[in-house]
């Protein structure tokens, strides 16, 4: 991996990548540690050309180690990156004890999920939560509890999950290109429908609540 354009932030990957102290960095790079110190408060920086080159030197005579915890920092970086800008409002529609299910295929394969949909930047993730439920499956719902959000531990998107009451409307698919099929699932058969351990553990309980 090559460097193109060092900022502060870069300049603190380099410095955990090599596992040093904010004096040791400094001391290993030949500079004031209050410049590596403001890497860290500013990490939008540009640093000065000489510094650019200080650090293009250390980062060229690092061991294969120090480089692989480089290249770590860089790829987590980018996937946080993705992540903020890709973000999933989800709805948990219940009705009595079941739950409200879409079918996607995606390719050869065909899992059941929640009814999702993306939230664009300065959106509403409870009214995209709502909305792309209507579109989905036609089931007017009304968000009860936001479940708290995480980031996606198979798609890397930011997602927001919604407890939702159903309101009315019957379970039709309503966006046949991206589902196979529509259905309330029984709460006590969810498994049968998605591994749990696939589940985003304060759905199940919230869902466990209900049963």
């Amino acid at each position: 991996m090559d460097v193109t354009q060092w900022t502060g932030r870069h300049a603190c990957w380099l410095q955990n990548a090599f596992e040093d102290t904010q004096d040791e960095f400094a001391a290993r790079l030949g500079v004031s540690v209050r410049s590596v110190a403001s890497w860290h408060s500013n990490p939008d920086m540009v640093p000065q050309m000489e510094t650019r080159r200080i650090l293009n030197t250390a980062y060229e005579k690092a061991g294969d180690a120090v480089r692989r915890r480089f290249i770590h920092y860089a790829r987590s970086h980018a996937q946080q990156l993705q992540a903020q800008a890709l973000r999933v409002a989800i709805a948990v529609v219940r009705r009595g004890g079941d739950v409200l299910l879409v079918c996607r295929q995606d390719g050869d394969d065909i899992a059941w999920q929640f009814p999702a949909g993306i939230v664009k930047p300065g959106g509403s993730a409870p009214k995209v939560a709502v909305r792309e439920t209507l579109d989905e499956t036609g089931v007017h719902c009304m968000v009860r509890e936001h479940l708290g959000e995480r980031l996606h531990p198979r798609t890397r998107a930011m997602c927001d999950y919604f407890i939702c009451d159903y309101v009315h409307g019957e379970a039709v698919n309503g966006d046949s290109s991206e589902n196979v099929a529509v259905a309330w699932a029984p709460i006590a058969e969810l498994e049968r429908y998605i591994p749990t351990d696939r589940i985003y553990p304060p759905i199940l309980n919230a869902l466990e609540a209900t049963v």
